[in-house]
């Protein structure tokens, strides 16, 4: 009840950082797409670049988030704003799975499927955007579900170094040792990521039966 009480108090506030929160995942998610899809194609197409991207990409995931932050700092233009700063590193922690998904999505592909396609005259772009991505796209969707459930629980760091968030309610309630602020930031945190999870895995689902 005191937790309840606590929100209802302070509903401008938890929906403000609410909204903070789902900025942050929702940026960094669309750049990840807009930077790992592409990525996941180009190594699926030239498997030599397959091992050097995807250890680049495991590499930034084994980097603690506040050390990631602390190397990210310095740079210009990005440590000027917390917000920009904390997107970039989310987007490179949301790569990872994206990439590897795409990638898997596309040589999944029944290579007599894209044969045929070649038979009847369609070009290699042809073949990627009517045969390959659209047999590949549950993958991949599957992917960006995971990089958005990871980027949800990640965000919550972000408000150390001032990004804003639910976070915020977090290290507060940690400073005070008061369960009813953690628990604030927390919950709406996990709805969130619950939400995500089962809103993208109903589309993948979709996809997949169609």
């Amino acid at each position: 009840m005191n937790l309840v009480r606590f929100i209802l108090q302070n509903h401008t506030q938890v929906l403000q950082l609410t909204l903070e929160h789902l900025w942050l995942v929702g940026l960094s998610t669309a750049f990840a797409v807009l930077i790992g899809v592409p990525l996941g194609i180009v190594i699926a197409q030239r498997p030599r670049l397959n091992k050097p991207v995807l250890a680049s990409a495991n590499i930034i995931q084994t980097i603690p988030s506040l050390a990631l932050f602390g190397f990210l700092l310095p740079v210009p233009w990005l440590g000027e704003r917390s917000d920009r700063l904390a997107i970039l590193a989310l987007t490179l922690y949301a790569l990872l799975p994206i990439i590897r998904n795409t990638y898997t999505g596309i040589r999944g592909v029944d290579p007599a499927v894209v044969e045929a396609g070649r038979g009847m005259g369609l070009t290699e772009s042809q073949l990627l955007f009517q045969v390959e991505l659209p047999l590949a796209v549950s993958v991949i969707l599957s992917g960006i579900r995971v990089a958005v459930v990871i980027s949800v629980g990640l965000a919550t760091i972000a408000a150390a170094i001032g990004a804003g968030g639910l976070g915020e309610f977090i290290f507060r309630g940690l400073a005070m040792v008061d369960d009813r602020v953690i628990l604030a930031g927390a919950i709406p945190a996990a709805i969130l990521a619950l939400l995500a999870d089962f809103g993208v895995g109903w589309l993948e689902r979709r996809l997949r039966a169609q």
